[in-house]
This record gives structure tokens, C-alpha cells and sequence, in this order.
């Protein structure tokens, strides 16, 4: 028992040096480097939330709440301090220059594009940052501004990201020409931090092509579409999942006093907190992924689902690229969808697999249809994969992506369909069609009422922007990270007009971050 209090006060210790070490962080940062920190943060931190922070403590404060920031890892922190040139604050956090420097490749997690509007607006002095002002005219709050609050402002508003550099280069060249050269370096160093991969020319922007959907000039029309601050799922944070931009879409499941299955004992060490973390990906193998695609159908109120086989292979060689065993099953009825869902719960190697992918391209309302016009429910699919039905799959993250129709169909116009089937009632919430266990992940293209929207040709947003995030993204983000992503890519499209617009939703029941390693043999592709 003696023991037991005295490692409990060292731990206590600990945690009050931790945070006085904070404190000193603290006084040394002025107002400026404040806001610089919460510009740096919003990729992982509420927005609403950093608004309100008047101190760097409060911001610490935020960091620690979402797992950003503790005794046992604090890289994050160090290389915000870095980036911020407080190069000589890295002492309290136990590293040097030179440490961080090498660790940046492989744990740096500000994106390039944060980096890259940090450094121009330190670039642009007082005289150049008005002359800016006066060339956007009324499209920018006559308030006053930063150069750093004019570029929140930019992308806040759609008209910049980090695939979309067009007005920024545009201004920088009319009014501080040097600085084009660091907006040309970060496009460089962007394309070779991504994989290039075979699906290249599937999962390239939607935006561009003359054949396509809609070109990227037509997209200035809808980026003020779901500007709505993001909503926090407070049972996610309590269970260690990063707080993200986008959260209105997940819905997550766990209970606030579920203990991520492990007892306190286990959680007392480092390593079995970082076990806890993220799911395990060192198996003999990464796993199956299971698509069916369901392009003709036999029934006659069923239309055929033209641009569908462009999501199916965008899925198969992304999956394999992630190093999954791929199962491609075209034009599915419901007899075979039985024998399909029967085969891979029992499969045997699953027992020596990290995870399990399932993705359905069909027809819907809030159930799937299969290709000969039966109704099949999303929840009877997933119930298959519990650990009751499939014991080799317990305690492992269980994917399951669904393009197809939540809702009322409307007559779209050429060349955009909708995957839906005229359903009349009422839908269930996204969560009731989990089962209520753990390690679940389910997505669906659009949310319980309304249309999902598939190119002719080119395939769905949905499915092409999910590809494209995971191709982009694997190397540096968890999958919750990455369907936050999608939500936002997908609810800026709309058609032609538009008029039609999408947002995807997905729901967890996941107790870890589910994070995928690519392969060695595929980083040489």
C-alpha cells in the first residue's frame, strides 16, 4: 500500500512539473504569438473554441482536453514553438532544435498549407497587406486585420485552400512578387509528400476536365454552402480521439465511462496508453475489403447505375494500395449478397488480419438494394461482422462505406444521377443502424432523407473524394480525420446549377484511432 501512495504522489509530482513548465512556455509568448498558436491550431482544435483563448495557457488547456498535448508526448507542442521561431522555449519540453528537426518528417502535424500561410503572413508588412485589401475591395470586412487575419478570412470564406491557391498567387504577384516563389515551393513539396498511385487520373480533382461535372470556376458559386461551425462529440474526446474540423457528421457511440478496455493498471504505463491509442496494424496481413457494385438491375423500378465501376475500381486499387486483400462482386442479388456476408464472417485468416473494409455502390433509401430489387438493411449487413457472428474480427476496426440514396429521389438533370428509389416515410437516425458494439465504422454518402449524387461517368462525389483522401491524406491522418475531409469536399460540390447539393455522415463505434500504414513495397510506387 506504501508503495502504491508513493507512486501515486511521484505521478501528481510529475503532472504539476509538467504544467509549470507550461507556465514558464506561457510567460514568455505575447499577444501575437497567441493568435499565431490558434491560427496553427485549427486544423484540430474548434475554431468557436479557440476564439476564445486569451492566453497560450488556454490554449494548452484546449490541447490537453483533446490529447494533443501531455507529460508523455509533447511534439506537438515543440513544433508549434518551432515553427514560431521560439526555438529556445524547446528546453522545456526536453528538446533540442536539432531533435525536432529530425522528427518533422515523420510526426510533424501542422499541414503544409498552415505552414505555408504562417510564413507569407510574416512576409507581408503593413504597407503590402493594405494594398491587398484595396485590390479585394468589398469582398473583405473594412475592420482592420492582420496579413494572418486577412488569410483566416480567405480561407474561411472557400476562396483559398490547400488545392486552391489561384487568388492568393494572384496577389502576390501584383503586390509582393518574392513571396509567388514560397506558394511555387509548397505546391512542390505538397506533390512529393503524396504516393502517387495508379488511381491517379480516378481520384484527380472533380473540378476539372471540360467532360466532367463541373469545372473549378463553377465551384466560386457554392463555397459559402455549410459554413456552420463545427460540431464536438464530447463522448469521442473523452475517449481519445482528436477533436476535428467537421465533427457534425460523426456520432460516436462509446460511453463517456467506457475505459477503452483497458484496466487502470495497464493505463499507468506509456506504452500501454499508446497501445490504447491506435488499433494495431502489424498483422500478417492488413485485411480483406469486400465492394459490391451493383451497376444493372432486373427489377424495373430500378434504373442502371452508369459511372458506378469507375468507383469500384477507384476502391479496389486504393484498398490494395492499403495493402488489402480486395473481393470485387458486381451486380449483386440478394441470394448472393447472403452467400457473400456468410462467406467473409467466416473466414478463418481473419483471425490474423489488422481490419475489415465493406463498401456497397447501389441503390437506396435507408436501406441498400440488391440487384434484383430486394431491400436489404444497412444494420443486418454490419450485424454479421459482430464479435458474437465473427470472432476473429474482435477488437478490430470494422469499416463499412455505403454509396447510395438515403431518401426522396428528384429528377436530376443530365449527367448526374441520383441512386435513390422514390422512398416515401420516415428514416431512422445514422446511429441506430450500428449495432451496439464496439469497433464500428459506418459512412454513408449523404445523410438519412436525401440524395446521393453519382457522375455518369466519373463516378460519385462520395466514393472519388473518399479515394482521393485516402491517397492524399493515410500518411498523416486517422480515418475519422480523413471522412471529415470528404464531408467538406463533398458538401462544396453541387451540380451544374447549383442546385443539388450533398453531405455525408458517419458514425463509430470505434475505441481507438484507426490509422493505416501503406506498405513498404507501395511508397516506392
Amino acid at each position: 500500500m506504501a508503495s502504491q501512495g508513493l507512486s501515486s504522489s511521484s505521478d501528481k509530482n510529475c503532472k504539476v512539473n509538467f504544467r509549470e513548465r507550461l507556465l514558464i512556455i506561457d510567460s514568455e509568448l505575447g499577444a501575437k504569438d497567441v493568435e499565431q498558436l490558434k491560427f496553427l491550431c485549427r486544423d484540430f482544435v474548434s475554431p468557436k473554441k479557440l476564439e476564445t483563448c486569451r492566453s497560450a495557457l488556454d490554449i494548452f488547456d484546449l490541447l490537453l482536453a483533446a490529447e494533443l498535448l501531455s507529460e508523455e508526448d509533447c511534439f506537438f507542442l515543440a513544433e508549434l514553438l518551432y515553427i514560431l521561431d521560439w526555438k529556445s522555449l524547446l528546453k522545456h519540453l526536453n528538446y533540442t532544435k536539432g531533435q525536432v528537426e529530425s522528427l518533422l518528417p515523420t510526426q510533424r502535424k501542422v499541414s503544409l498549407f498552415r505552414n505555408l500561410l504562417y510564413e507569407l503572413s510574416e512576409d507581408i508588412v503593413p504597407e503590402n497587406l493594405q494594398r491587398m485589401i484595396f485590390l479585394l475591395g468589398d469582398s473583405i470586412p473594412k475592420s482592420p486585420m492582420t496579413s494572418l487575419g486577412l488569410l483566416s478570412y480567405l480561407e474561411k470564406q472557400g476562396k483559398i485552400d490547400e488545392d486552391n491557391l489561384t487568388l492568393l498567387k494572384d496577389l502576390c504577384k501584383k503586390i509582393v512578387p518574392k513571396l509567388v516563389e514560397k506558394i511555387e515551393k509548397y505546391k512542390g513539396e505538397k506533390a512529393a509528400e503524396l504516393v502517387t498511385l495508379p488511381v491517379e487520373k480516378e481520384t484527380e480533382s472533380l473540378y476539372q476536365a471540360e467532360e466532367e461535372l463541373f469545372s473549378r470556376s463553377d465551384t466560386t458559386k457554392f463555397l459559402t454552402a455549410l459554413q456552420e461551425e463545427p460540431c464536438e462529440n464530447e463522448h469521442t474526446r473523452s475517449n481519445g480521439d482528436r477533436a476535428t474540423n467537421g465533427a457534425l457528421a460523426s456520432v460516436s457511440m462509446i460511453p463517456a465511462s467506457v475505459t477503452l478496455g483497458a484496466s487502470p493498471n495497464t493505463l499507468n504505463s506509456e506504452a500501454s496508453a499508446k497501445e490504447v491509442a491506435v488499433y494495431k496494424m502489424n498483422g500478417k496481413h492488413r485485411g480483406h475489403c469486400v465492394i459490391v457494385n451493383n451497376h444493372k438491375f432486373t427489377s424495373a423500378s430500378l434504373s442502371d447505375r452508369p459511372g458506378t465501376n469507375r468507383d469500384a475500381e477507384s476502391l479496389m486499387r486504393v484498398f490494395q494500395w492499403l495493402g488489402f486483400t480486395v473481393h470485387k462482386h458486381d451486380d449483386v442479388t440478394h441470394a448472393r449478397m447472403e452467400t457473400v456476408l456468410q462467406e467473409q464472417k467466416s473466414r478463418p485468416d481473419h483471425a490474423d488480419g489488422d481490419c475489415f473494409v465493406f463498401c456497397v455502390l447501389t441503390h437506396g433509401r435507408y436501406e441498400v438494394y440488391s440487384s434484383d430489387g430486394v431491400p436489404i438493411l444497412i444494420e443486418n449487413i454490419l450485424s454479421h461482422f459482430t464479435a458474437q457472428q465473427c470472432p476473429g474480427l474482435t477488437g478490430k476496426p470494422k469499416l463499412f462505406f455505403i454509396q447510395a440514396c438515403q431518401g426522396k429521389a428528384i429528377q436530376p438533370s443530365a449527367p448526374v444521377e441520383a441512386d435513390a428509389m422514390n422512398p416515401e416515410g420516415t428514416f431512422p437516425p445514422l446511429e441506430y443502424r450500428i449495432p451496439i458494439k464496439a469497433d464500428f465504422l459506418l459512412g454513408l454518402s449523404t445523410v438519412p432523407g436525401y440524395l446521393s449524387f453519382r457522375h455518369m461517368e466519373e463516378g460519385s462525389w462520395y466514393i472519388q473524394s473518399l479515394c482521393k483522401r485516402l491517397k492524399n491524406l493515410v500518411l498523416r491522418e486517422d480515418i475519422l480525420s480523413i471522412l471529415t475531409a470528404v464531408n467538406r469536399d463533398v458538401s462544396l460540390q453541387a451540380d451544374i446549377h447549383g442546385i443539388k447539393k450533398q453531405m455525408p455522415q458517419f458514425a463509430n463505434t470505434l475505441r481507438k484511432k484507426v490509422v493505416f500504414p501503406v506498405p513498404p513495397r507501395a511508397l516506392q510506387w
